[in-house]
């Protein structure tokens, strides 16, 4: 049984004005529609909504030719680049505006948490605040109040509740706007990117009250987030958006798959740029020449060492100590792990040297990477002096816990976090 379906659903925006903008468009409008019974003659114009290019067009397609069906207890996740159109999808959706063209049908009560204080007024209370938007649910009083202890212990905002929302941060609005959303039981959960606005351990009891709701109640979520990590955990299908249309839908872990393919795609050329050329703004008193793993970077296991070949040049003499640091990133652009490896004493003779770096137990699960190296003098209680740093310098896939006996990865669990491991380092030669 579908909960929501978009038929070809479009909403079209005139740039920098309300209505045509003129008298005779208005009139010609009202009589098109109104007197000769036909569509309004504005939506045969306009232009695709690419918010990087300037267009001839006054009139923007938002959405256009949405067509899609989610199903009761689907929990689905929209994600695409930012003026993708996700954020209007969910507006229409919400009914806070009405689409251009085409319909949309929804059975049950609808929650929406859009942006940070959506359907709170700044005067009222908290606690006033959750009656009020129970009571624009249709719920009677008597319901909110059986679930205001649970909301206001969840949102964690207890000692403020009877203060205004006005006084509130940013962060304690969201807190209580999803609390309210979550706990007063609509069929359908509609966040848009709020939960960025939270802390960590927010982020993580809202992700897992929203797997509750659609796991434990059957109801449907839509989620919106650039938190590619959070849309694979939580969501089972998803919807790629694209200058206003969709362009991809599947599960959640291939839309995540083609959007990260495609945004790196975009990339490409600028990431080149960026591997061959040093960070800007750096004097390059030491800088890399050259980078290599010497690892099978298409087929290793995560208990091999990571072996990393570095020639470096220094430009100023008087430098006699570095240290290499290495950050990898997933294709979601997570931080997986960093390295700060041990202080390496350069020769006073020559300014051309060979380093090899040695990461063991790395424990990197199952996955393709990057790496981002630094050449710097890490000092953790005063400052840390740059001296280079190279971007996207090294890709490598890891296939295999132990690649000797062919061991292939169960399971690992996602969100693991951003950890800390040691290394070795040695001066290979001096040229």
């Amino acid at each position: 049984m579908n909960a929501i379906e978009f038929e070809n659903v479009g909403k079209q925006y005139r740039l920098g004005l309300v209505s045509t903008g003129t008298i005779s468009h208005d009139l010609n409008r009202w009589w098109t529609m109104n007197i000769l019974g036909k569509e309004d003659p504005y939506l045969k114009i306009g232009e695709t909504n690419d918010r990087s290019s300037k267009g001839h067009s006054e009139y923007v397609w938002a959405l256009k030719d949405i067509n899609f069906n989610v199903e009761q207890g689907d929990v689905v996740g929209i994600i695409g680049k930012n003026g993708a159109g996700k954020s209007t999808l969910l507006k229409l959706l919400s009914r806070v505006t009405a689409p251009t063209t085409g319909s949309i049908r929804v059975r049950g009560r609808i929650a929406s948490l859009l942006e940070v204080g959506t359907g709170f007024h700044p005067e009222m209370t908290g606690r006033e605040n959750i009656y009020l938007n129970g009571a624009i649910m249709g719920m009677t009083k008597q319901e909110i109040s059986r679930k205001i202890d649970e909301i206001v212990d969840f949102s964690g905002c207890e000692r403020y509740i009877d203060t205004p929302v006005k006084r509130y941060s940013s962060g304690m609005t969201v807190r209580l706007g999803f609390a309210v959303a979550a706990h007063l039981e609509p069929e359908i959960l509609v966040v848009d990117e709020v939960l960025a606005v939270g802390d960590a351990e927010f982020q993580k009891k809202a992700i897992g009250k929203m797997q509750d709701i659609s796991q434990g109640g059957g109801r449907t979520v839509l989620f919106v987030s650039h938190n590619m990590s959070s849309i694979q955990t939580l969501c089972n299908h998803g919807i790629v958006l694209d200058k206003g249309s969709i362009c991809y839908s599947g599960t959640a872990k291939e839309c995540v798959n083609y959007y990260i393919k495609n945004s790196i795609s975009e990339l490409k050329d600028h990431d080149t740029q960026e591997t061959i050329n040093h960070k800007k703004g750096l004097i390059h008193e030491l800088e890399y020449t050259e980078v290599k793993m010497l690892n099978d970077v298409h087929n290793m296991s995560t208990c091999e060492p990571i072996e990393l070949e570095l020639t470096i040049k220094r430009n100023v003499h008087s430098i006699t100590e570095c240290q290499i640091g290495v950050l990898t990133v997933n294709e979601a652009n997570d931080l997986l792990w960093t390295n700060y490896s041990p202080v390496l004493t350069l020769p006073t003779k020559g300014d051309m040297f060979k380093i090899h770096l040695s990461i063991p137990n790395h424990n990197t699960p199952k996955g393709k990477y990057r790496m981002a190296l630094h050449l710097a003098k890490f000092d953790y209680q005063s400052w840390t002096r740059f001296y280079d740093i190279i971007y996207n310098s090294i890709a490598f896939e890891v296939c295999y816990v132990d690649k000797e006996h062919k061991q292939q990865f169960s399971m690992w669990p996602l969100g693991r976090g951003c950890s800390i491991i040691d290394s070795t380092v040695s001066l290979i030669n001096e040229y």
